[in-house]
């Protein structure tokens, strides 16, 4: 004879509803119960029968992770990693799916997340990017589904939930210390400006410029289409010219890995005729020689505080939009330096 939630309920002496809300790991319900329910669970061999339970209350339990579109190097950028793992901790913990939405253009992605919510594939997304005039942000919307962002919001920032980095504290933050390290001719390399994060960097660095009375160089900022993209750009020219910079402050350290063999094949030597700044604080960062100072964003936190948000308000539909920031810390390395001589 099977064993129901009514025996664990008896067994753990609480209602078969406490039981049911143990098993969904609902904050309503203390530890010392859910340490008496699961048990009770354990001794009597009883499993939750969750997918019975979805089809009730017509809940897939399933979360879609949207990733930016791109062909290739998405797959090869830490962060969509760290995030991702993070993101799937949670969703284990809550006994839910996490299932990746991508796509070549953005047609392709649209018609992905059309599809999942047409027939109730996901009771939410979130999307590990925030970029302006997103058409998939614009459907969610407009079709009132549940979504959470990895960025900033800048569509409906009021009535969407996003868990964010200070990106233009970060930026600041990163000049600054170049800054305290004597360069003054310091650059910026970063990628697409739609992007949000990017260009809240780029922000941030021409702040700490100009708060130390030094006008932003329009040559001195480059942004690339993408983060592959640096092949025969202004940055070969702007490391060959006579007004090189000193310091560059990076927005990626894919990138940066980039620049470091720009670098070498230009004969500068780093952090002695260059120093390089970077963000994320991946695994790149400590493999490369010299090894990358590096912004750490604490990827895995964004994910698993998207997810943790994403689950609360599936369940309790009537929440406030949420607005989490992560926070960063600087990683000193070995790519940064005092300049050869004082500017």
């Amino acid at each position: 004879m099977s064993v129901t939630i009514k025996d664990v309920a008896a067994l753990a002496g609480v209602s078969a509803s406490t039981v049911s809300r143990t098993c969904k790991n609902s904050p309503s319900i203390s530890e010392e119960t859910k340490r008496k329910v699961r048990n009770a669970m354990k001794e009597l061999g009883y499993e939750p029968n969750f997918q019975a339970s979805n089809l009730a209350s017509r809940n897939t339990r399933t979360i879609g992770i949207i990733l930016p579109v791109s062909a290739r190097e998405v797959y090869e950028n830490s962060f969509y990693l760290e995030a991702i793992r993070g993101i799937s901790q949670v969703c284990n913990q809550q006994h839910y799916i996490s299932t990746i939405v991508t796509g070549q253009d953005e047609d392709e992605v649209l018609d992905a997340v059309r599809s999942m919510s047409r027939i109730g594939q996901a009771d939410g997304f979130i999307l590990l990017y925030s970029r302006q005039n997103d058409p998939v942000i614009e459907y969610l919307h407009r079709e009132k589904l549940p979504y959470v962002l990895i960025g900033k919001a800048c569509q409906y920032a009021n009535q969407t939930i996003y868990i964010d980095n200070d990106n233009l504290l970060a930026g600041d933050e990163a000049t600054e210390y170049l800054y305290q390290l004597g360069h003054r001719k310091i650059a910026y390399l970063g990628v697409d400006n739609s992007l949000v994060f990017s260009a809240d960097r780029r922000n941030g660095y021409q702040l700490a410029l100009t708060r130390h009375g030094i006008v932003p160089k329009p040559e001195y900022c480059v942004e690339l289409p993408s983060i592959t993209a640096v092949e025969d750009t202004p940055v070969h020219a702007l490391l060959r010219s006579a007004s090189r910079p000193t310091a560059i402050v990076v927005s990626d350290d894919i990138l940066a890995l980039t620049l470091e063999r720009i670098c070498t094949e230009t004969g500068l030597s780093i952090p002695a005729d260059l120093s390089i700044l970077s963000f994320n604080n991946s695994l790149f960062a400590r493999l490369t020689s010299p090894q990358l100072t590096s912004i750490d964003i604490n990827s895995c936190q964004l994910g698993m505080e998207a997810a943790a948000q994403m689950i609360s308000h599936i369940e309790n539909p009537g929440l406030p939009a949420t607005k989490i920031l992560v926070p960063h810390q600087l990683i000193e390395r070995d790519s940064c330096a005092r300049p050869a001589s004082h500017e």
